[in-house]
């Protein structure tokens, strides 16, 4: 019997691979398919990677994806998609890549940065009433870097997009700005005027416009059709709906089904987020929004989040761990879960070791480009066991602090819904519930980012009226992991411990991060 589905098709450009998946509309995976590509660092605080392998990954992973399904293209009745937010991809007038794209994590234009605070305009736009530092990550600052450093890729640059932005393009010939990512990362507030001009004038880039797609799109709604060449690269038939995509940590939020206020979504993997939605607009210390139509219409997005989460558990694992790596690889385990189990005994605190994981700087609660790691109070005593516990406890920190800066504001976080790396532990994704003290719900379908661009898709192709009813369909919870009120209670000295250390180091290591860019 021939199958007709209809499928959606989801298109998931994380910071490590790309992965393609297939869902029915009852949020059912049919398939997966990953590949990987390489993350340059050129200098400390740098990162970037060459789309031209990112779509040949796109390529292989969705010729996977159809192959294993066992369905036929004709089936596929909506394709949406997401990518790391933001990375600025620079193309010229026939959309080729100019250079390599500057990668989400990327601090190198801290001196932008820096200069934007200097912006009468800085108060309008940046959350705390303008206090705080301007993230380096943000598109006008990585923009104005690009123009004063390589001044000829700038005026070469007919297109500078954000990498979800790119992938609109490939997919339909169609220049879009999505405005998940242009909320959330470029300043656009479609509230208060759209873009703020002055402010990318005051940044140095105000010439950037004639570069950035005019229409800036809803997620969910549909930007084209799969056009007939990356139909046969892709091994897909031409004419699909495609649906604007957002940034990658929100399709995972919308892969949890968070779309209105209440519970916030906690999406982990080589950075965590933790978003959630409000009916009216939001705005305090130590967080990120709050943003308007980020996610959904008439709502407003909230962020707290971390640069360097699960990539400083994979720098560890990758730089000190190489015989569990080994062992772990000779009998087909997972090395994480051997990591796991040897500081399974590791008491709370790790005997008295705590780590500050911002190893690429920070975003919230100091929204610093120039954070470093910190590590502080080993001994003699302490393995490499516990270096490996500090840092998930770090982690786990992090998101505590997040926590109390939402409630310092008036915003209590009664659940959370857990998605990605964190979540294959149960004795991580327990730690965070310990640490924060709220529960955290997960769902059937652990791999939420790909789910949320599917729910997306279906929206896209007419399937589903919007993304609450999608997410009513499709998203399914089938867990709840309870803190442990007395080992919550003990945390808090160290959560305590955690948060005050950073400030007391800042300044130092400031000096020590301009010291080693002087010499670059």
């Amino acid at each position: 019997m021939i199958d007709n589905g209809p499928y959606v098709l989801g298109i998931d450009y994380g910071t490590e691979s790309c992965r393609v998946a297939i869902f029915d509309l009852a949020g059912r995976p049919l398939t997966f398919a990953a590949t990987p590509y390489p993350t340059n660092f050129p200098h400390p605080g740098w990162a970037e990677q060459d789309p031209e392998d990112w779509w040949k990954a796109l390529q292989a992973s969705a010729h996977r994806a159809i192959s294993n399904a066992g369905i036929s293209p004709s089936a596929i009745a909506g394709i949406s998609y997401d990518a790391t937010t933001f990375t600025m991809v620079t193309l010229d007038s026939k959309g080729e890549s100019i250079r390599p794209a500057i990668m989400w994590m990327d601090n190198r234009a801290t001196t932008q940065a820096a200069r934007a605070e200097q912006s009468d305009s800085v108060a309008r736009l940046m959350n705390n009433g303008g206090k705080g530092a301007a993230p380096a990550e943000n598109f006008p600052f990585k923009a104005a870097w690009l123009k004063e450093h390589e001044p000829e890729n700038y005026a070469r640059a007919a297109h500078i997009v954000d990498a979800a932005d790119w992938v609109t393009y490939k997919l339909t010939g169609e220049w879009t700005a999505n405005i998940n990512t242009h909320s959330i990362r470029s300043y656009y507030n479609r509230a208060q005027g759209g873009w703020p001009v002055d402010f990318y004038e005051a940044v140095g880039c105000g010439d950037l416009f004639e570069k950035v797609p005019e229409r800036v799109v809803n997620l969910g709604e549909q930007i084209g059709v799969l056009g007939t060449i990356p139909a046969q690269l892709l091994g897909l038939r031409p004419g699909i709906p495609v649906a604007q995509g957002p940034g990658d940590a929100w399709a995972g939020q919308i892969g949890l089904g968070v779309l209105s206020p209440g519970t916030f979504a906690l999406i982990t993997g080589s950075s965590h987020v933790l978003s959630g939605q409000s009916d009216r607009e939001i705005h305090g210390e130590g967080f990120w929004g709050s943003y308007t139509d980020a996610v959904v219409p008439g709502q407003f997005t909230v962020e707290g989040s971390g640069v360097s989460t699960g990539s400083v558990l994979k720098w560890f694992k990758d730089n000190f761990a190489s015989d569990v790596v080994a062992a772990a690889e000779k009998v087909g385990l997972n090395p994480y879960d051997v990591l796991n189990a040897q500081s399974r005994d590791i008491p709370i605190g790790s005997d008295g070791l705590i780590v500050n994981e911002y190893f690429q700087g920070n975003r919230t609660p100091y929204t610093d480009s120039k954070a470093r790691g910190i590590m502080w109070g080993l001994s003699l005593a302490h393995t490499p066991a516990h270096v490996y516990h500090a840092i998930q406890e770090a982690v786990c920190y992090g998101i505590g602090h997040s926590v109390k800066a939402f409630k310092d504001a008036g915003v209590n976080v009664e659940k959370m819904v857990a998605c990605g790396g964190s979540t294959k532990s149960r004795d991580w994704i327990q730690m965070h519930s310990d640490v924060t003290g709220v529960p955290i719900a997960l769902t059937e379908v652990g791999d939420a980012v790909v789910l949320g661009t599917c729910m997306i898709a279906a929206v896209g192709a007419g399937l589903y009226k919007d993304l609450p009813e999608a997410g009513a369909n499709m998203v399914h919870e089938i867990d709840i992991i309870e803190p442990d009120p007395q080992r919550h209670e003990q945390y808090q000295f160290y959560l305590d411990k955690y948060m005050r250390s950073f400030p007391l180091m800042q300044s130092l290591i400031h000096e020590l991060v301009d010291h080693e860019a002087a010499k670059h």
